[in-house]
């Protein structure tokens, strides 16, 4: 393969995660140390910074502030939501990149994102093969919702599961200190996969964790809920529930309020409200205290409660991105395959972009329990291993020390 030199973009787009910026620093590092990479630039809020022309030049950058990317939360260089436009019907926006790739002299792309930010990678480089220009593309995947097609499993998925986890354990304890029962209900992200939800069944497996988790992989039924809370909350005077916020009913509408939420460019509703509806509905049921229990966005940025194999992978995810390009691949994204079994081993492989833009990987059926409300061994047997370790984290007047980028404009 001949050598291609030229400069290489980065962006983020999409959620952030605990790990996300481990993986930006996996691909700055390795690329500002590549010989045939010329220029690192990385790209202000994903795809709309290089339509725009904001691109930030990552060789001025201290070194030191790189290094403490890998233990800093959210988006580094800034994120978005911005869908391209099919480029069968309206090429002006890849017309716009391409000017761009050509003013910089850029001839690798790297994208950080889950589903739809692969949709996007994937529209560029079937764009830039279409027109001739030769660009090594490479999706770097991110997803707290670990709902990528292709992978064992997303950076940021281990981090999150961890702090869902630890959170429904301490939840557990404050809810059993009075003397008065209690039903809580916790929700938890998690639109058509239920992955992140599921992890609440590593708390029960510690002994303090929820009686009972639903998933958007199974069908909802109000009064068979209420009747499972209620059973439990006879019998032992206090009862906890994980929900995922897109819980759905048998004919696919959503158990939560969305007339009124915002629908970002995907078309992807924003949700939430779920556990006080439920809440609601089992006060009125059972007459018990009833708390409902929103995680909200803590769960995509809790790095101090983060897995250092997550941020450890999500690293080499960013590495092996650019190695790859540099060896002449492109057209893919960056897939983790697991051996759990005697010891568990990840080792980094590819995949094509049209495997990964736009499909959704959902938990296995069987993994679910017959009556739709637990989740079996098998799924805490995938999970574990994804949230081991303790990061050695950079800490400043006993509190966490984030990167501190200058974000010099190129």
């Amino acid at each position: 393969m001949t050598e291609l030199k030229g400069a290489c973009i980065f962006g983020q787009s999409g959620g952030p995660t605990a790990v996300i910026n481990a993986s930006a620093q996996g691909v700055i590092e390795t690329a500002l140390k590549t010989g045939c990479i010329t220029k690192v630039y990385g790209a202000s809020h994903g795809i709309k910074g290089v339509l725009d022309d904001e691109l930030f030049d990552m060789s001025l950058e201290d070194p030191k502030e790189i290094s403490m990317l890998k233990y800093t939360p959210s988006s580094a260089l800034g994120s978005c939501r911005y869908k391209l436009k099919d480029p069968d019907t309206d090429t002006t926006e890849y017309e716009r990149i391409l000017e761009i790739f050509r003013k910089y002299d850029v001839r690798y792309f790297f994208y950080n994102g889950g589903n739809d930010s692969m949709d996007t990678c994937n529209k560029i480089s079937k764009y830039m093969q279409k027109v001739g220009y030769e660009c090594r593309v490479i999706g770097v995947p991110k997803t707290i919702d670990n709902d990528l097609a292709g992978t064992d499993h997303c950076p940021g998925y281990g981090s999150a599961a961890k702090y869902i986890a630890t959170s429904c354990m301490e939840v557990f304890q404050d809810a059993r200190v009075y003397d008065v029962g209690t039903v809580t209900v916790v929700e938890i992200m998690g639109r058509n996969a239920g992955w992140l939800t599921a992890a609440a069944a590593l708390a029960k497996d510690m002994g303090c964790g929820p009686d009972l988790i639903y998933l958007p992989e199974t069908d909802f039924y109000m009064n068979r809920f209420l009747d499972d809370v209620e059973e439990i909350y006879k019998l032992t005077g206090y009862c906890m529930v994980a929900v995922s916020e897109g819980i759905h009913y048998p004919d696919g509408s959503l158990v939560s309020d969305v007339a009124n939420s915002v629908v970002d460019s995907f078309g992807h509703v924003q949700l939430g409200g779920l556990a006080s509806l439920l809440a609601d509905e089992v006060k009125n049921r059972t007459g018990a205290k009833v708390r409902g229990i929103e995680l909200s966005l803590l769960q995509r940025c809790a790095s101090h409660c983060a897995s250092a194999t997550d941020i450890e992978e999500a690293y080499m995810a960013g590495r092996v991105a650019v190695e790859s390009a540099v060896k002449g691949l492109t057209d893919k994204m960056v897939t983790f395959t697991c051996r759990r079994d005697p010891k568990y081993l990840c080792t980094a492989n590819l995949v094509d972009l049209d495997v990964a833009a736009n499909a959704e990987k959902k938990i296995p059926r069987e993994w679910i329990n017959a009556a739709g409300n637990g989740l079996k061994s098998d799924f805490s047997a995938y999970a574990l291993p994804l949230i081991q370790g303790e990061p050695d984290r950079p800490m400043e007047n006993s509190l966490p020390r984030f990167a501190r980028l200058a974000r010099r404009k190129a």
